[in-house]
């Protein structure tokens, strides 16, 4: 469903797109369109300072919900009416679509201007999610083509006070000691771990953090090109992982069926004692329970053969509309967007990771654990290929069957390999 949603955008973008060759219609303010409903109040405030500083207006445009956010892009795109500054959401493959189509400023010449400045300011994890390299698998001319506005990672939360109350003390470094604890957790009738499970993405997540863990970066992008099979001993290990965490009794009810807002705020009540979550949770926890006592680690690691990666990156970020006749000063926008005092006020406002790592002094305590990562952070939209949609959807809803007790780790890996042999012989 995923590549053909991907086909569909390109073939719309790229033929739709072909209906006129205009420039988007003048204005006389910047208009930025975006999805993010947690940030609108700042994002007015940001625009009211900049006017008083340089004249020119900034509009920010909420569409909500994301689903909504996307349909009007996608329209706009085909129709050549997109706002001056725009994100994109979706995978790689969609950013791919609208660059090839002519809607995007490349704006690495910006970036590298001045001796770099621009982009001295940024996390390499930050830009590299919007930045296309050399000959890479989507056709793109190399380069940097949005801006973020933000950084995320995703890690495991813990509730001090729960831990306290069972008796552990000190979060798990190790996976045996996580499934220890969970196991205590149970004992004393505490729930021991939850996460968004229903939405499949958080899976892909977590096992992409164990399979780096067990067998390495390298292993994982062979298994992804075909050139090591998901049957792979390596692989049964990551997914036999689940059934491990099945075994000790210490998910949630209703894990593999719950979506990440309903799982923010069970942890935020303190009905469970772990969530694997994103850095956003610390704007979500302090809008629920300002007083929640929780602290952030790395996954507990299941081997020592390779250092544990986390899923990162830019966690919002903005493109500039080539077709606009305001790209010029679109650009010099998102140059001051991205400046330490902006990003600042950010952080303090909404509570995000900042993508400017001079921003970084005095954020929050559970902020700080989560940027203190950043150097672990590997992303697919990262890597030099991605698997197949069908086959992410295979592994994803196979552990949902584990979790519920409908499928073994090694009946997952066979079907998993079936799967990737299908789509390779569909596409040859």
């Amino acid at each position: 469903m995923r590549l053909l949603l991907g086909v569909f955008i390109a073939f719309t973008l790229i033929f739709g797109g072909c209906a006129s060759k205009d420039k988007a219609v003048k204005k006389d303010r910047i208009v930025v369109w975006h999805w993010m409903t947690d940030r609108q109040e700042a994002f007015e405030e940001l625009s009211k300072k900049y006017e008083d500083l340089t004249g020119i207006k900034v509009n920010f445009e909420l569409f909500s919900p994301p689903d909504s956010y996307s349909q009007k892009i996608l329209a706009a795109a085909q129709a050549k009416t997109l706002s001056d500054i725009f994100g994109v959401l979706g995978e790689k493959i969609d950013v791919a679509s609208f660059i090839k189509a002519g809607h995007v400023v490349d704006l690495t010449p910006y970036l590298e201007e001045n001796e770099a400045e621009w982009k001295s300011r940024f996390f390499t994890s930050a830009l590299a999610v919007t930045s296309f390299e050399k000959d890479n698998a989507f056709g793109v001319t190399e380069g940097t083509y949005a801006i973020p506005i933000d950084l995320m990672n995703i890690q495991m939360v813990c509730n001090n006070k729960l831990l306290r109350q069972a008796g552990i003390q000190r979060p798990p470094q190790a996976w045996e000691e996580f499934i220890a604890d969970l196991k205590t957790l149970k004992e004393k009738g505490i729930k021991g771990l939850v996460s968004g499970w229903a939405e499949t993405w958080m899976i892909d997540c977590m096992v992409s953090n164990y399979a780096f863990n067990i067998m390495g970066e390298d292993k994982v992008i062979k298994t992804i090109k075909a050139e090591a099979p998901y049957t792979d001993s390596d692989w049964l290990r990551v997914f036999k992982l689940f059934e491990e965490l099945r075994d000790s009794g210490g998910l949630a009810s209703g894990v593999v069926t719950m979506d990440n807002k309903y799982a923010e705020q069970l942890f935020a009540n303190e009905k469970v004692a772990f969530a694997f979550n994103g850095s956003w949770c610390v704007n979500v926890y302090q809008g629920m329970n300002p007083k929640l006592d929780y602290s952030v680690i790395l996954p507990p690691e299941a081997s020592d053969a390779y250092p544990m990666k986390i899923w990162g990156g830019a966690g919002s970020s903005f493109y500039v509309n080539a077709r606009s006749f305001l790209s010029k000063e679109a650009v010099e926008f998102l140059k001051w967007l991205t400046d330490k005092e902006q990003q600042v006020f950010l952080v303090n406002k909404t509570k995000n990771l900042p993508s400017n790592r001079q921003a970084l002094s005095g954020i929050p305590k559970e902020l700080s654990e989560f940027a203190d990562d950043s150097d672990s952070i590997t992303h697919p939209n990262m890597w030099p290929f991605q698997e197949y949609p069908a086959v992410i959807e295979a592994f994803t809803k196979g552990v949902q069957s584990i979790i519920i007790g409908e499928k073994t780790a090694q009946e997952l890996v066979e079907e998993v390999q079936r799967i990737k042999e299908k789509e390779i012989q569909r596409r040859n």
